[in-house]
């Protein structure tokens, strides 16, 4: 695992915590408009069904309150930037849940999905732990990383419905999400060579290298957030997003196919 940077950028929890309830309840509604056939589609996710991810998403929220519900750790073992990285090893146990999940009904498990999580909340998070199944983290950087789930998967679940955009991205969720997977990658690839811009919500210097102090760039890569997002968790490949003109690549060092995905 990548040691995460000394410096985090922050994160307002009050923020976060509202953005994670506005994306789940766009889920939500998404979801259970869905018809049987709808829920029957597959998925980029490997042999999932579109009821299978709608399963999975309420998994999100309700990690928190599992979590919650087991004595406080002693002290932090993992960091909000060492997240990204430690996320593969629980792919099994993740897919045997979803499918597990995926057997209720729908409106039941995302029902109780919420209100056991709104129940479990503290009104204050701050210097709370949380024993994941990563390590112990603050919950306030856990529920950094619930916007990763909910948007990331909010994706999935558009590109498997035909049509235009089925469920909306909260804007704040998805800066969120945008500006750690971005984080990510500047503690993956260390350095000041590259600098990637993913307006409107992170600028982050990467990649080893003569580091850049004033005027243009020599090495810029620019993206929008959802591309980003597709890129860093493997959704998309570094050679058909430049091909189809979502990145632009300028400068001999500005390019990434050998450091992405950043998570999968």
């Amino acid at each position: 695992m990548p040691p995460a940077k000394k410096r985090t950028r922050s994160y307002d929890s009050a923020k976060i915590r509202t953005s994670v309830l506005a994306q789940f309840a766009n889920v939500r509604e998404a979801v259970l408009a869905l018809d049987p056939e709808q829920l029957a589609l597959p998925t980029r996710l490997g042999g999932w069904t579109v009821r299978e991810l709608a399963a999975h998403l309420t998994m999100g929220l309700g990690s928190v309150t599992r979590f919650l519900a087991v004595p406080e750790p002693a002290a932090r073992e993992v960091a909000l930037l060492d997240w990204p990285f430690a996320t593969a090893s629980a792919a099994a146990q993740i897919d045997e849940a979803s499918r597990a999940f995926a057997g209720q009904d729908l409106d039941e498990l995302y029902a109780r999905t919420l209100a056991g999580f709104e129940d479990a909340l503290p009104d204050s998070t701050e210097g709370r732990l949380l024993a994941t199944r990563f390590g112990a983290m603050t919950l306030d950087d856990f529920m950094v990383t619930r916007t990763v789930e909910l948007i990331v998967h909010t994706d999935d679940l558009n590109e498997a419905l035909p049509g235009p955009d089925t469920v909306p991205y909260d804007r704040q969720a998805l800066a969120a999400c945008t500006r750690l997977l971005a984080d990510a990658l500047a503690v993956k690839a260390p350095g000041g060579a590259v600098e990637v811009r993913i307006p409107p919500f992170a600028v982050v210097q990467c990649v080893e290298g003569p580091r850049h102090t004033r005027g243009t760039p020599p090495n810029v890569v620019e993206t929008d957030p959802l591309t980003w997002i597709r890129l860093a968790t493997g959704r998309t490949d570094w050679k058909t997003a430049l091909d189809a003109a979502k990145v632009s690549a300028s400068g001999e060092r500005a390019d990434l196919a050998e450091l992405l995905p950043v998570m999968s």
